[in-house]
């Protein structure tokens, strides 16, 4: 039992768990990255997806996104009754089934349900792994916080391409598939049921330890939220009714769009280039390394310079580097676009989420960290709709590229025009706003 006089925030003060909390994201992300390099480039000799299929290629991250969208969503309301630990171990026995789904899969409809358990299961997991570092460090901290767990989470991304790349070539991919994700999932699982604590004491002490503090950041929190709002107050707060979450929401939406181009259509490109299974996986590789790794700095950025410049930034430079795949030829051009990606993802990635977290009360936070995740991850689902529609339209998979570009571009320039920046220190709260809320 956690003694609540025994609380502290801070990274430093909370080590063991923000060690155990960023192996648990490092796991979670190899659980999707194994699905990244093979499938979709063995989609039509393996599993039975007809050449120029566009659409029913997509099905699987379209049905991943919707899934996904509305679990993150699910999993911060049950974090603030069951806790962190019991939505997080309930997301990785949810996904004990999947190697097992893709080791036996008839056809491309097993892919597709496979990844619906995948959904689940990165809906409660990720965002638990986020929520329970954000509850055990301090506020000055949540840049660099999100940073570390997005750098652990997207590292493993990237590592379990380029094994899972190099096991489909030794193994077969079914067996190699079969043999990491059962592996990872099931360490994970035991992990999480003899090592993980429970951090929501930790939210519940933050508000009144500010308090007693005299802490003078003013966060510029909505006005007029209710002590305990309803599920619909905190989603329609955090869609649409504040206009500094809605531009994040909608930034968060479209950036999945390029997530969405990598996993479907970049081993695809590749494939169809020439380029084999594990050399796919090393470009996919630079992509995931990059945003991960530079993370570690942008996160820590945003807590000194802010939030809005680098995730505006962000946006047309992530954007940049889709397009800059098709401008040229060769596994080192390809491997710098990516990297020019990855770096502009690792600038917004972070830090759009940080600026989520600024404006919100650590009494529904994590509800509104799962809105946001919500719209966030349905960008999978349109995205993957989208770019399927523009490839088909266009008879190639240079137009998803293209349409993915545009609009990244688009959404950088709403998130520039409607956000703000809401780091406390550097835009707090006005007087009357804090004598209002």
């Amino acid at each position: 039992m956690i003694v609540t006089a025994d609380i502290q925030h801070g990274i430093r003060s909370n080590l063991a768990q923000f060690l155990h909390q960023l192996l648990q994201v490092l796991l979670v992300g190899m659980t999707i990255g194994m699905m990244r390099t093979v499938v979709p480039a063995l989609a039509e000799s393996e599993f039975g997806v007809p050449k120029g299929s566009f659409t029913l290629l997509v099905a699987f991250v379209v049905g991943f996104g919707v899934v996904k969208g509305t679990l993150n969503f699910v999993a911060g309301r049950l974090a603030e009754s069951w806790g962190r630990r019991r939505v997080l171990l309930l997301g990785w026995v949810t996904a004990i089934p999947i190697p097992l789904l893709i080791y036996f899969a008839p056809s491309w409809d097993w892919i597709v349900v496979a990844t619906l358990l995948l959904g689940i299961n990165q809906g409660l997991t990720w965002s638990m792994t986020q929520t329970a570092k954000l509850d055990l460090t301090r506020p000055d901290q949540r840049g660099l916080t999100i940073g570390f767990n997005e750098f652990s989470g997207y590292v493993g991304v990237a590592i379990a391409g380029i094994v899972t790349g190099y096991l489909a070539m030794r193994m077969g991919p079914r067996a190699g598939l079969l043999l990491f994700g059962m592996t990872i999932i099931l360490l994970a699982t035991f992990l999480t049921a003899f090592f993980i604590k429970d951090t929501l004491p930790w939210a519940r002490k933050e508000k009144p330890m500010a308090a007693a503090s005299g802490a003078t950041l003013h966060p510029r929190y909505p006005i007029g939220v209710p002590a305990q709002p309803s599920t619909r107050e905190i989603f329609t707060l955090v869609s649409y009714r504040d206009r500094r979450f809605f531009a994040i929401c909608q930034a968060g939406l479209v950036e999945k769009f390029v997530d969405a181009l990598i996993w479907v259509f970049y081993p695809i490109f590749l494939f169809a280039k020439g380029v084999s299974l594990p050399g796919i996986g090393w470009i996919v590789g630079v992509y995931g390394f990059t945003w991960g790794g530079a993370q570690l700095v942008t996160g820590r950025l945003s807590d000194h310079w802010g939030r809005h410049k680098l995730n505006v930034a962000g946006m047309w430079i992530c954007g940049g580097g889709v397009a800059m795949m098709l401008a040229g030829d060769g596994v080192a051009w390809w491997s710098v676009s990516a990297a020019i990606s990855g770096l502009g993802m690792a600038m917004l990635y972070p830090n759009l989420s940080a600026a989520i977290a600024d404006i919100s009360a650590p009494h529904w936070r994590a509800s509104a960290i799962g809105t946001y995740r919500f719209w966030r991850d349905l960008g999978y689902g349109f995205g993957a709709l989208g770019l399927g529609l523009a490839a088909a339209s266009t008879h190639s998979v240079e137009g998803a590229f293209w349409f993915v570009a545009a609009a990244m571009a688009l959404s950088g320039l709403g998130l520039a025009i409607l956000g703000e920046e809401t780091h406390p220190r550097l835009n707090p709260a006005r007087q009357h706003d804090r004598d209002a809320g």
